[in-house]
């Protein structure tokens, strides 16, 4: 009797949780959805000004560089007096 209720235990406890494909799938859900909060995306073959942030299932996931706008320093130059 005893090991009928340390079998059935054992059964439900491991029956419980979910199976691998079910949360291989939430998984690779929930990547997509971090990756749409950071403005990247799922695609095959990131282009040159995107970064990987990550990896969605087999998938880099791509976001754009943050754009930096260019120190221009001015020339200063002395008039000529005529």
């Amino acid at each position: 009797m005893k090991m009928l209720c340390i079998f059935l235990t054992f059964v439900f406890t491991v029956s419980s949780g979910p199976s691998v494909p079910q949360k291989k799938t939430r998984e690779v859900a929930e990547r997509k959805r971090e990756c749409q909060l950071v403005r990247g995306a799922c695609k095959s073959e990131c282009n040159t000004w995107e970064y990987v942030h990550y990896y969605c299932d087999v998938k880099p996931c791509c976001v754009v560089r943050d754009y930096q706008k260019p120190i221009i320093n001015k020339i200063t130059t002395k008039l000529y007096r005529k």
